[in-house]
């Protein structure tokens, strides 16, 4: 009996089956990518193929060109790797390492040399005409630093109304500023008068 009180039996439906396409709202389930693995940046041991022979360098191995099969023994009898270096060359160039101190190295080389690169800065060092020595000492030991950290230095004597008539003193200021870091920078630009400024540039010196 059912809840109306008569005796009609009671047929189930169909099984719910849930509707396939894009969530409600525009979501969607993201498929599955398991571990993502990265590749090595070079081809090394049995991963070179295409080719018959390659030119091996190395250290403490007989340099020269060899069928790809000897090479690869070669490296395999030293306990080391066959790394392609040059994959244009003809033949390719091959190099017999250890495969993870090469990348150390590799890595070690290019954080040098993006160190190397790094942004040049301007750096700008004001003077009056009537600088004192303490002042004049000051500013040069600031102007050192920046040429020391690998900066350009633009050295300037300002003047100021009637002062302009002292613009030979301000030059011999700029010329002994720049004897006493000559140690450490060049004189890219000699002193010159332009407008109400006697400006003057320094470069960093190249070390040996």
């Amino acid at each position: 009996m059912n809840a109306t009180g008569t005796n009609i039996p009671f047929v189930a439906g169909p099984p719910f089956n849930r509707p396939s396409g894009p969530r409600p709202g525009g979501g969607s389930r993201r498929p599955f990518r398991g571990r993502v693995v990265k590749e090595d940046p070079h081809r090394i041991n049995s991963r070179i193929y295409g080719v018959s022979e390659v030119r091996v360098v190395g250290e403490n191995i007989e340099q020269g060109v060899y069928p790809f099969n000897v090479a690869l023994r070669m490296a395999e009898d030293l306990g080391l790797d066959l790394v392609e270096i040059s994959p244009t060359a003809v033949p390719p160039v091959c190099r017999i390492t250890d495969y993870k101190k090469f990348l150390y190295d590799l890595k070690k080389k290019q954080k040098e040399i993006k160190a190397k690169q790094a942004t040049v800065e301007m750096k700008e060092i004001r003077f009056g005409p009537n600088t004192d020595d303490h002042d004049l000492n000051f500013k040069t030991n600031h102007a050192r630093k920046f040429l020391q950290e690998g900066h350009k230095v633009k050295a300037f004597v300002f003047f100021r109304g009637r002062t302009i008539v002292f613009k030979e003193r301000g030059e011999i200021l700029l010329l002994k500023f720049a004897q006493e870091l000559e140690d450490v920078g060049l004189v890219e630009s000699m002193p010159k008068l332009e407008g109400k400024r006697m400006i003057m540039f320094l470069i960093p010196k190249k070390k040996k």
